[in-house]
């Protein structure tokens, strides 16, 4: 009886706080801004990728997704796994989301022009990481070769 009252008169318990559109952006941009450093070898065309990505699916201008990259930087620095990113994306993106963030993180390993066998590895990872399927993986570098080529 005195458990059950105390219970009634205890704190509720926080909940977990959702992230906001800002910090969904920096787990975005930390996953590729992870790609462009797995072949030792960060291009500026990558980092200008992820910039007009950050622009393009986050509606925001090119100074904040300067920021973005900013921050995504700092976090990436301090980041130990992708799990703390991809698990963000996967408790608030969809699939079609999800899928659409493939496609930049595609765009960005193309973005030097040559697709190393690190970053294929990794974005196969992330997809992996993200819930998504072969077809959806396939589908999403076709796509972003298909905007490469525009």
């Amino acid at each position: 009886m005195i458990e059950q009252l105390k219970k009634l008169f205890a704190a509720p318990e926080p909940q977990a706080q959702k992230p906001d559109a800002h910090q969904l952006a920096i787990a975005s941009t930390a996953l590729m801004l992870q790609l462009s450093r797995i072949d030792r070898d960060q291009d500026d065309r990558e980092l200008q990728t992820i910039i007009e990505c950050a622009v393009a699916e986050h509606q925001v201008s090119r100074d904040e997704a300067e920021a973005i990259l900013e921050d995504a930087l700092s976090h990436a620095d301090d980041a130990t796994s992708l799990y703390e990113f991809t698990g963000q994306i996967n408790e608030h993106f969809d699939q079609e989301a999800k899928q659409a963030l493939l496609v930049n993180i595609w765009q960005v390993a193309f973005a030097d022009g040559r697709i190393d066998k690190y970053e294929e590895h990794l974005i196969r990872r992330m997809a992996e990481l993200l819930h998504l399927n072969h077809r959806e993986y396939m589908q999403a570098r076709h796509s972003a070769e298909a905007k490469r080529q525009q």
